[in-house]
C-alpha cells in the first residue's frame, strides 16, 4: 500500500543514483564504461546494483552483444521514456536552486545545463 503516488515513483526511481543513469540513458543507449565515466563517484557495485533494480522494475533494458570481450548496452524502455518530463522538472528545479544559491554568493558549481541528457 502507498499513502501517496510519489512513494511509488520513488521506490523505483529514488536514491542518489537512479536519476542520474537514467538522464544519462536519455541520449540513447550507453555500455557500462560510459556510465561510470558519468558518474565517477559511483562504486562499480552500486552501479550494477543500481541497473539490476532498473532492469528488475523495466525502466531499462540490458542487450548483451556475443563477443570478445562481452559488449553490454543499456536503454530506456518504453516504460523508462515515460519518466523524461519528470527528469527535466527536476533538473530544472535543481538548476534553477544552484543560481539562487550563486546569486546568495556561495560557491557552488553546475556542471551541465541541458536537458539533452534527460
Amino acid at each position: 500500500m502507498y499513502r501517496i503516488g510519489v512513494e511509488a515513483t520513488l521506490e523505483v526511481i529514488g536514491g542518489k543514483w537512479k536519476p542520474m543513469i537514467l538522464c544519462y540513458l536519455g541520449n540513447g543507449p550507453i555500455r557500462t564504461g560510459e556510465l561510470k565515466r558519468n558518474l565517477p563517484k559511483i562504486t562499480s557495485k552500486m552501479l550494477t546494483q543500481q541497473l539490476r533494480e532498473l532492469e528488475s522494475d523495466q525502466i531499462i533494458s540490458r542487450k548483451v552483444y556475443s563477443q570478445v570481450p562481452p559488449k553490454v548496452e543499456y536503454a530506456l524502455t518504453e516504460e523508462g521514456r515515460t519518466l523524461r518530463q519528470l527528469l527535466v522538472d527536476m533538473a530544472e528545479w535543481g538548476e534553477h536552486r544552484v543560481h539562487e544559491r550563486q546569486a546568495a554568493g556561495e560557491e557552488v558549481e553546475l556542471v551541465h545545463e541541458e536537458h539533452d541528457a534527460t
